[in-house]
């Protein structure tokens, strides 16, 4: 048993027993839940919206199919509702026990209204406060570290981070740069305290606001709202220059992979999974790589799901469940518009 000593007046000493003591908090995932809509926009029907055909797609992306959610009046609250549900049904915990509920997203509900706040409500989780969390592509890893923080602080104990987005209601689709790569989706995890070094362990995230201009969309917000001018010339769509967003994500996302594991002395034997942002094949694959992993050590859903911005690395936890195993050490990789990027290690909790 460790204790902590604290002096007061006089020179007397005190000594309290402290369970904090034996071990560092951590937030360790304990639950993970997904969903993706069950309509799938194959290559195949892709070929007959825009000029592409299936070997185009999946030479330079790795996708073959992605999910859209075609159900009317239903937002990314539906998909993070449903993966919200799961994680509750999976933990068994009771949701009025949740004390913060994280939605990353770039495609809210609503512009004012928090996404998560009315998730929470959906879910039954009627004790907790919500908000958002926007970073593009890296949104996920922010979340993350952001539920970690309130868990290793003491001052919360049940944290739900959940990465949604409804990309189909950003997206042209009469333009193959963008369209080929988006989908549906979303997942999440549970995050509790644990002191058995499991969990969050490190990280490294940047940002560098000179990339905005690379991966926007230009119509929507405070510089340049809505009106008919920018509907009619589309700028409520995503606009991506594919090269420059291309060579910066390989970069980085490689980089960051690279940097996390040489600070926390990692091997390539040490490390049971690379949970890499979907964005890309080839970029998934300079960072696997770099990091010096087979290509069997590395998590890879993209053909089934494409891009689901907030949602490729909880879905990638929520897909490959069943093979990760408590210890297990994770390194997490992803960049986004912005631009954001990262990198995480954590240890597997169960």
């Amino acid at each position: 048993m460790l204790y902590n000593v604290f002096y007061v007046k006089y020179k007397q000493t005190i000594i309290i027993k402290s369970k904090e003591v034996m071990g560092k908090i951590t937030a360790a995932i304990t639950a993970v839940g997904g969903y993706v809509p069950e309509y799938v926009l194959t290559n195949a029907e892709l070929e007959t919206m825009v000029e592409t055909n299936d070997e185009w797609i999946v030479s330079r992306t790795g996708i073959k199919e992605r999910r859209i959610l075609k159900k009317e009046g239903e937002g990314t609250s539906y998909i993070a509702i449903k993966a919200g549900k799961e994680i509750i049904k999976k933990s068994g915990i009771d949701p009025k026990d949740i004390d913060l509920v994280i939605v990353t997203t770039i495609t809210p509900d609503l512009m004012v209204a928090s996404t998560a706040a009315y998730v929470a409500t959906g879910i039954g989780a009627t004790n907790a406060f919500g908000y958002d969390v926007s970073a593009a592509c890296s949104g996920f890893l922010y979340g993350l570290s952001t539920g970690a923080a309130f868990i290793e602080a003491g001052r919360y104990k049940k944290v739900l981070v959940i990465g949604a987005d409804k990309m189909s209601s950003i997206i042209d689709y009469t333009d193959r740069n963008t369209c080929i790569i988006f989908g549906d989706g979303g997942a999440g995890v549970l995050l509790e305290p644990n002191d058995e070094g499991l969990g969050l362990l490190d990280e490294h995230l940047r940002s560098d606001g000179a990339g905005r201009d690379f991966l926007r969309i230009e119509a929507g917000g405070s510089i340049m709202p809505i009106t008919h001018e920018t509907l009619d010339a589309g700028k409520q769509y995503v606009y991506q220059d594919g090269k420059t967003v291309f060579k910066h994500a390989v970069k980085n996302m490689a980089d960051s992979a690279e940097l996390i594991m040489k600070r926390n002395n990692l091997s390539a034997e040490d490390v049971a999974w690379l949970a890499p942002h979907q964005a890309n094949k080839r970029i998934i694959d300079a960072t696997r790589s770099r990091a010096g992993l087979d290509n069997d050590k590395v998590m890879i859903n993209i053909h089934k799901f494409g891009n689901t911005t907030n949602g490729t690395i909880p879905l990638l936890f929520w897909d490959y469940e069943d093979k990760l195993k408590k210890g297990d050490n994770i390194v997490i990789a992803a960049f986004g518009g912005g631009f954001t990027w990262g990198a995480q290690y954590l240890k597997w909790a169960y």
